[in-house]
């Protein structure tokens, strides 16, 4: 207990000396506006409030260095002192101890994707079983047991797994591992604002969530709910993305010969050559051509003919390849076999 108190008055004093260099810093700037201000102004009547502000501006800059002679003092102290479990929390190791967390080089995409593929592979078992868990005593045994769960892999993981149960449909279980993610991302950003490995403070995260602190309580609720519409969003979109690419590949099975597809073709037709195709009635379909204006009639058979909706008969097959010259022949075909006299040509 005397541990965890002189914790807690470590904190207080960093966050009391970081607030008045804050402080310091904001005086300083509004002294050195009004600095500026007088001397573009170049008045004679504000000479005296000039040299009153220089004054002041001196004295806050002695003060600014005096408060961050004072905040360096105290990150010395910091980096000397041994961070251990049993410092932040109640209940702690007996022989487990971690140090400061040191400064980490910054990885590369490829090298963050090949340490998360390699620790999945190792633990997605246990990994699974953590999302799992329902109980704070439960989670917190489990991570004592395994610790080395405690890292950015894991919460990466539990994320890409929520998105994957709610793309599932699997709603239920994906609130619950999504409250084991916020879980884990809270223990990780406490051991950032500590500047400790994660691993040193997971404890102190479930004593305080267990003794029910609102402000703390009310603040991972939000954060839980925040996170659950995010997952939603991202299902949605990957569903979306999903259901575009399996139309565009039916799309692409359905084309036709000349590479259209006979249902945007068929959409394009004018209603009673869509008719003639509902029907399946090929005198219709004659009798209709036959009373189109010439030029439409062999724009639209040529759509069809290149859609696979019309698929020319022997006769007309050979000139159905020639393009145009087959939308033309099919065209006649139609023609003469109907027996009508082609009215309206241009």
């Amino acid at each position: 207990q005397a541990r965890v108190e002189r914790m807690e008055q470590f904190q207080k004093e960093k966050e009391e000396l970081d607030k008045g260099c804050r402080e310091c810093k904001r005086k300083l700037a509004e002294c050195q506006k009004k600095m500026k201000e007088l001397e573009v102004a170049d008045q004679e009547s504000g000479k005296g409030e000039l040299e009153r502000l220089q004054a002041e501006a001196q004295q806050l800059k002695n003060e600014e260095k005096s408060w961050e002679n004072k905040l360096e003092e105290l990150r010395k102290k910091e980096k000397n002192m041994p961070w251990n479990v049993d410092t932040l929390s109640k209940d702690g190791f007996s022989k487990s101890v971690f140090n400061v967390k040191p400064e980490e080089k910054e990885e590369t995409e490829e090298q963050k994707e090949k340490k998360h593929k390699t620790f999945v592979e190792r633990n997605e078992k246990q990994i699974k079983h953590f999302g799992m868990l329902r109980r704070w005593d439960d989670s917190q045994k489990y991570l004592s047991d395994n610790p080395h769960l405690v890292c950015e892999e894991t919460a990466n993981y539990l994320v890409i797994w929520c998105i994957d149960l709610e793309v599932e449909e699997k709603h239920a279980l994906m609130e619950q591992v999504a409250h084991q993610t916020i879980v884990m991302q809270f223990i990780l950003e406490l051991a950032k604002s500590l500047k400790v490995d994660p691993r040193a403070c997971f404890r102190q995260f479930f004593t305080k969530i267990k003794t029910a602190d609102q402000q703390y309580m009310e603040g991972f609720n939000d954060e839980l709910e925040a996170f659950k519409e995010r997952v939603r969003g991202r299902a949605k979109v990957r569903i979306e993305k999903a259901m575009k690419e399996y139309e565009e590949e039916e799309r692409q099975k359905r084309l036709g010969p000349g590479g259209l597809d006979p249902v945007e073709v068929y959409e394009s037709l004018p209603p009673e050559l869509q008719k003639c195709f509902d029907v399946k009635d090929v005198q219709m379909l004659q009798d209709t051509i036959s009373k189109m204006d010439p030029t439409e009639a062999k724009y639209h058979m040529q759509r069809c003919i290149d859609s696979g909706l019309w698929v020319p008969n022997a006769k007309t097959a050979e000139g159905a390849e020639k393009g145009a010259d087959g939308a033309e022949a099919v065209y006649e075909e139609i023609k003469k076999e109907s027996g009508d006299e082609e009215k309206g040509n241009p």
